[in-house]
């Protein structure tokens, strides 16, 4: 089934903020974290960059293969703000094209290419030199609709209970509540 935006999702140009503050993806209170900034889009589209920090490093001077597929992951789960859906990653397949050095900022874009009952259905593509430049990692990944007590029953309880006395994100989970 074609992606529908929710009516109510972030407008285009938005930015979408971290989902969660620890969160290493996007969360600004991780010190050797992505801290992917991540802005809606048109339709069910996002764009997000982040800078590869030394910490980032796999081989010297470049970035870790993991790291960046953890980017693509970040990007593509952002995705979900715009269907105003609670989703996993259910599976990611990431094709590395071309080494990104420490100090590059990388340029993604993504969008939902399919929904299909619970399945998110999703592909970005990650470029150096700018929106425009030369394609480094690409990925497409299959996203699975949860409740919140996916992460109730699985996450730990101290963290669980943090999240929760947060004054944003009881908001944040509110806003997805439209989708019982």
């Amino acid at each position: 089934m074609k992606p529908v935006r929710h009516p109510d999702a972030p407008a285009p140009g938005e930015l979408l903020g971290a989902h969660y503050e620890q969160c290493f993806g996007c969360g600004g209170e991780q010190p050797h974290g992505l801290h992917l900034a991540a802005r809606a889009g048109e339709g069910v589209t996002i764009t997000a960059e982040f800078t590869v920090q030394p910490a980032h490093q796999g081989a010297p001077g470049l970035a870790h293969g993991g790291v960046l597929a953890t980017a693509l992951d970040e990007t593509l789960g952002s995705l979900n703000w715009l269907l105003r859906t609670i989703a996993v990653t259910g599976r990611l397949e990431t094709d590395f094209v071309r080494p990104v050095p420490v100090g590059t900022v990388l340029h993604l874009e993504a969008e939902v290419t399919a929904v299909a009952g619970r399945k998110i259905y999703s592909s970005a593509t990650g470029r150096i030199g700018g929106p425009d430049g030369l394609v480094a990692v690409r990925a497409d990944a299959l996203f699975i609709e949860v409740k919140v007590d996916h992460f109730i029953d699985n996450g730990r309880p101290e963290e669980i209970r943090a999240a929760m006395s947060d004054p944003d994100q009881r908001r944040r989970a509110r806003a997805f509540e439209v989708n019982p």
